[in-house]
C-alpha cells in the first residue's frame, strides 16, 4: 500500500509539472506539420469516414442499435478508441523512450506515464466536445445524464494511468512487452463493442465475457453520457471497474517503485 501512497503523491506534488510536459508533449508532436495540431481532429475524422464505409456500408452492419443510428453509435466508441488505443501503446513505451534523459535529474519517474496520456486527453477534449455539439443537430440535445461524461473521461484516464504503470514498468525490464501490447491492441479494437454491437449478435455468456474488458464500461458510459440513454454510473458494473482499477493501480505502483531504481540497467 505504501508504493501506491508514493505514486499518488507524487501525481499530485507535479501536477503543475504534468500539465507543461504533457503541453509540450502534444505540440512536439505536431511540430513539423503544416496543419499543426489541427491533425488531432482531421487524423480521426478520415478513420471514421474508412470504418463506416467497411463496417456500415462493406459489412452492412447499418441496422440501428436500438433506437441510436449505428453510424452515430460507432463514432461514440471511435471517440473513446481515439484516445485509449495512442494512450496505452505510446505510455507503455513512455518510460525506456525517455529514461536516458531523466535518469541523471531527480526525475519523478512515474509522472511519465501520465503526462503521456494527458497530451492525448486534450484532443480527445476537443473531439467530445466538437461530438456534443453535432449531437444537438441530430436529435441528442444535452439531458441530465451528460453529467456522467465528466466522470467517464476521468476514470478513463485514472484506467490508463494504472495499466500505463504496469506496461512501462514491464517493457523497460522486457521490450517484447511493447510488441505483445501492440498486437493486443490491434485485437482488442474488434472485441470491444465499437464497430459492432455485442446485443445483437452474442449470447447471454458471451456477452458476460466481453463485460470483463473494462473498456466495455466505459464505452458504454460515454454513450449513455453522450446519447442521454440513462444513469449507467450507478450500474453494478461500476463496482467491477473500480475493483479492477484499483487491482491495476497496486500491482502497477509496486513494480515501478520496486524497479526504478534499476530501470537505466535495462537500457
Amino acid at each position: 500500500m505504501s508504493f501506491l501512497t508514493t505514486v499518488i503523491k507524487e501525481q499530485i506534488q507535479n501536477f503543475y509539472l504534468i500539465r507543461r510536459l504533457s503541453l509540450y508533449e502534444m505540440k512536439s508532436t505536431n511540430k513539423n506539420n503544416y496543419l499543426g495540431m489541427l491533425w488531432e481532429l482531421l487524423n480521426p475524422a478520415i478513420q471514421v469516414v474508412v470504418f463506416y464505409f467497411v463496417f456500415g456500408i462493406g459489412i452492412k452492419q447499418t441496422e440501428d442499435i436500438g433506437e441510436v443510428p449505428f453510424f452515430i453509435w460507432m463514432i461514440i466508441g471511435l471517440l473513446v478508441w481515439f484516445f485509449v488505443n495512442p494512450s496505452i501503446t505510446q505510455g507503455s513505451k513512455a518510460v525506456y523512450s525517455r529514461i536516458k534523459m531523466v535518469s541523471k535529474m531527480n526525475f519523478p519517474l512515474s509522472v511519465i506515464p501520465t503526462y503521456v496520456i494527458i497530451s492525448k486527453f486534450y484532443p480527445h477534449v476537443a473531439l467530445i466536445s466538437l461530438t456534443a455539439i453535432i449531437l444537438q443537430f441530430t436529435g441528442y440535445p444535452i439531458s441530465i445524464y451528460f453529467i456522467q461524461l465528466p466522470y467517464f473521461m476521468l476514470s478513463t484516464v485514472i484506467f490508463l494511468i494504472a495499466l500505463s504503470l504496469i506496461t512501462s514498468t514491464l517493457s523497460t525490464i522486457a521490450r517484447d512487452v511493447q510488441m505483445l501490447v501492440q498486437s493486443l491492441m490491434r485485437v482488442l479494437l474488434y472485441v470491444t463493442p465499437i464497430l459492432w454491437s455485442p446485443y445483437l449478435h452474442l449470447p447471454d455468456w458471451a456477452l458476460t465475457l466481453m463485460k470483463v474488458n473494462p473498456l466495455f464500461y466505459l464505452i458504454e458510459g460515454y454513450r449513455a453520457a453522450l446519447l442521454g440513454d440513462g444513469w449507467y454510473i450507478w450500474s453494478t458494473y461500476s463496482l467491477y471497474f473500480w475493483g479492477v482499477v484499483v487491482v491495476m493501480l497496486l500491482i502497477g505502483s509496486a513494480l515501478h517503485v520496486k524497479f526504478r531504481k534499476h530501470f537505466i540497467d535495462f537500457l
